[in-house]
């Protein structure tokens, strides 16, 4: 008799102690979230250069800049409606930089890269081509 209470003690201990353990991970990965967004928030800063597109945990999506952000919360005024939406960290799920596709930058290193390949290409071009080498592919 005793074996069996002991091992039914055990079970229960056991089940109890992975419930617990399976709970306090699930709560640190959403204040790992909150920091992650409360850290994007601040290195974006405030401004309306500071535009965001902001995904929240029911799913719905905001786009606008951050007008003002604090420790708790940040707010984002809508470019189009300049609704004003005040978000808590833990209510968003992730906070993105928007318009941040191709920068000027990239830009002017792709046009300089097209432009060196094509004087690259008009001055091996007569090289290739000498007159007797017009089978070879680039002639």
């Amino acid at each position: 008799m005793f074996k069996r209470t002991f091992a039914v003690m055990l079970s229960a201990l056991l089940l109890a102690t992975t419930f617990g353990f399976h709970q306090v991970s699930g709560q640190s990965h959403i204040d790992g979230a909150t920091e992650k967004s409360r850290a994007k928030v601040q290195s974006i800063g405030t401004g309306s250069n500071a535009r965001v597109a902001v995904k929240l945990r029911d799913n719905t999506q905001l786009k606008g800049y951050i007008s003002a952000a604090d420790q708790e919360s940040f707010t984002v005024i809508d470019n189009k409606t300049g609704t004003t939406h005040t978000i808590s960290y833990a209510d968003a799920s992730s906070v993105k930089k928007a318009g941040s596709g191709i920068s000027t930058k990239t830009w002017i290193i792709l046009g300089v890269a097209a432009v060196g390949a094509a004087v690259t290409w008009v001055a091996v071009k007569p090289v290739l081509c000498d007159g007797g080498a017009q089978s070879r592919f680039p002639c």
